[in-house]
């Protein structure tokens, strides 16, 4: 495996100045604020051109003097982002800057394992290649649904991924695709893709709160994802809403995803479907045996009571828990995002309305709650984000 990697710290901030896009020598200059002379900035441009991490791209218009060159990141960069989900798998391929150049997704399921999982990964990535948008890859970025340990690149007894603890994911990975790569939450990868690319870019401090099939948060502090002593920072899923609640897939009691989250309300739709309750649930799972999260989102849009219903109920639960970390966390924004983020505004009303009204005053008084504006490609972007960080790092 031979990657190309920044040679010391002057060249790894010159690089993570070019991800936002091709610069002139002298705006390379102004925006260093490690005390480089120009002489200095520009043996280590040139240095970063002979290592192929960047190279010149013409000319900048004058500022009164000579015309300064331009620098970009080397168009041959490319990194892998990898978003493993419960139901499904998200690959795209990038360039140096993270603009996606090809994006394929599969449906999967988690609870297979790592090998048919993997397997689906590799020849998903395989058929990027195919397109041509590759020849080697400079990295690879994994996001996976479950607590991670960041500093070996594994999960660690993550509740809906049977067969994954402690499985070397980011050595496999690496190995298979001879590049570097970087293991993450998935929820912390859709942060970093916020961050870079989203609603969150002017933002160093917020909240993203994911509700997929679990619910999870990212913590972004400082325009950095805290992870905690151990990676598990944010695993606000599994924090308890009610004593005497549910049983929730990790073993406890009461906890906020076994309340809500796609597992949680698809359970909730097909009680109410097969109670009769609902008429447009019935119908859907007389139709297919089945109903989701998304049918729900769909009779709520037909009017369905008992679908608004299930809707509210669940914003209300992740507004309480969300109220607590907003007093206590003090974000500049929380970004609401993931499949069942995509039940829409009367998620985000129910959720805006416990918020502002159990915080305190002085945390919420500027704080935006919005949805997400990135989507499906929030976890690659992130995931293109965290191993361009590691890459371009000394």
């Amino acid at each position: 495996m031979k990657t190309n990697r920044p040679e010391n710290p002057h060249q790894a901030a010159l690089l993570r100045l070019l991800r936002d896009g091709p610069r002139s020598r002298a705006q390379l200059n102004d925006l260093t604020s490690d005390g480089m002379s120009r002489s200095k900035l520009n043996a280590e441009l040139d240095r970063l051109i002979e290592l192929d991490l960047a190279e010149p791209d013409g000319f900048a218009e004058s500022r009164g003097g000579r015309r300064s060159g331009l620098v970009r990141l080397s168009a041959t960069t490319r990194f892998a982002a990898i978003d493993i989900g419960a139901t499904s798998v998200d690959v795209a391929v990038t360039d140096g800057e993270l603009n996606v150049l090809g994006h394929v997704s599969e449906p999967i399921d988690i609870r297979n394992g790592p090998a048919p999982v993997l397997d689906r990964v590799f020849d998903l990535v395989g058929k990027l290649r195919e397109q041509g948008l590759y020849r080697q890859l400079n990295g690879a970025g994994i996001g996976v649904p479950g607590p991670v340990s960041f500093a070996e690149g594994v999960p660690v007894v993550p509740p809906i991924m049977p067969g994954w603890n402690r499985y070397p994911l980011r050595e496999t990975v690496s190995q298979e695709l001879a590049c570097p790569a970087m293991l993450d939450n998935d929820v912390n990868l859709m942060a970093l893709g916020e961050l870079h690319a989203g609603v969150a870019r002017q933002v160093d401090d917020f909240l993203l709160v994911k509700i997929g099939t679990g619910v999870g948060c990212g913590i972004v502090v400082d325009g950095r994802i805290y992870r905690g002593v151990s990676g598990s920072a944010g695993d606000i899923g599994h924090m308890m809403v009610d004593e005497d609640g549910p049983l929730c897939p990790c073993g406890n009691i009461g906890c906020l995803e076994a309340y809500f989250g796609g597992s949680a309300l698809a359970a909730q739709a097909e009680s109410a479907a097969r109670n009769g309750t609902s008429p447009h649930l019935a119908a859907r799972l007389a139709a297919t045996g089945s109903v989701t999260a998304e049918d729900v989102a769909i009779a709520a849009a037909q009017g369905d009571p008992v679908a608004i219903q299930l809707i509210r109920d669940g914003g209300r639960r992740v507004g309480q828990v969300l109220a607590g970390l907003v007093s206590f966390f003090n974000p500049g924004l929380v970004i609401i995002a993931g499949g069942v983020a995509r039940l829409g505004h009367i998620l985000l009303a129910e959720i805006r309305s416990v918020v502002y009204r159990r915080s305190l005053p002085l945390a919420t008084g500027n704080l935006p709650i919005v949805l997400s504006e990135l989507e499906d490609v929030a976890g690659v972007v992130g995931a293109a984000r965290l191993i361009s960080d590691h890459v371009y790092s000394a």
